[in-house]
């Protein structure tokens, strides 16, 4: 067994009205009532199991494919990113990531390890729960092709062991038990695939050159529809460097809407509607989005 990585210690943390735009890649968002931070996995679930059981809770990663909107989030937040963050191989084409380990790291990870195909998780913003909860892909490769089982936790901290075939997985969609979040995946790799670091290096340097990557955003705010993209349709209606409010349509990728100048999350998302009228009108597609929009309006 080969380990990335260890742990740092991780404080329990409980904060009150905290808000969402310090936890957003948008950098927006209104406060949450509760924010919790566990110690470690036992802590969370201990959380969880005398947590009341009507109080929401939201499921939070590192918020790179998230749009808070200005009225917040009730209930309570985990952020359980930072305990679930183990890396191992387990044997020759088998590796286990807790779903807090950037999807970079794993391809940068199995790419030292000589294990393939790993390479398009150098495509994928985010963390390993966020991809599993969305079947996240780049570059022609998905997340649940190389899924061997999953481990989550549910409301009341208890802990399952879970196959794909307990899922509906589909193109950006994952459809499975109620209630239960993710915390580790095992992934398989294919024995006649090599690691390229070429082929990574090469994925990074074209997400860096076609993308606004210094400037807050989402990465893709809509789904690709079939047999087209949604940068090229966005594009094609005029709408790059559009801006309502602090919210643009980004003149590097038409996909990609960025905070440019202290957007709310209400600019954001009327930029969104905005977009997606848009190309109805011009090409009578309807975009579907691949942000995921929580919270209240603020009133």
């Amino acid at each position: 067994m080969m380990t990335a990585r260890k742990d740092k210690v991780v404080q329990r943390e409980l904060r009150k009205d905290e808000p969402m735009s310090r936890h957003t890649s948008w950098r927006v968002g209104g406060p949450a009532d509760l924010f919790f931070i566990p110690a470690s996995v036992e802590d969370l679930s201990s959380f969880l199991h005398e947590l009341d059981s009507k109080t929401p809770i939201f499921w939070h990663g590192v918020g790179s494919n998230l749009l808070v909107r200005d009225g917040g989030i009730r209930g309570v937040v985990i952020s359980a990113a930072r305990i679930l963050r183990n890396l191992e191989k387990v044997d020759q084409y088998k590796v286990k990531a807790g779903s807090g380990v950037p999807c970079t790291q794993l391809a940068r990870q199995c790419v030292r390890w000589g294990l393939g195909p790993a390479e398009f998780f150098a495509g994928i913003p985010g963390t390993i729960g966020g991809a599993l909860a969305m079947n996240a892909g780049a570059h022609g490769g998905e997340t649940w092709e190389r899924i061997e089982s999953v481990r989550t936790m549910d409301r009341r901290g208890e802990i399952h062991e879970r196959t794909p075939t307990e899922y509906t997985v589909a193109y950006r969609s994952v459809t499975g038990p109620a209630n239960e979040w993710f915390i580790e995946a095992s992934f398989r790799f294919d024995p006649e695939a090599t690691a390229s670091r070429a082929a990574m290096d090469d994925m990074l340097a074209r997400r860096k050159s076609t993308q606004p990557l210094g400037l807050p955003s989402c990465g893709s705010v809509f789904r690709n529809p079939p047999g087209d993209h949604a940068a090229r349709l966005i594009e094609a209606a005029g709408l790059k460097g559009h801006r309502i409010g602090g919210a643009e349509v980004s003149p590097k990728h038409a996909n990609f809407i960025i905070n440019r100048d202290d957007a709310t999350a209400a600019d954001v998302e009327k930029l969104i509607e905005h977009v997606r009228q848009a190309v109805i009108d011009a090409h009578g597609i309807k975009l579907v989005h691949e942000v995921r929009i929580v919270g209240e309006v603020q009133r």
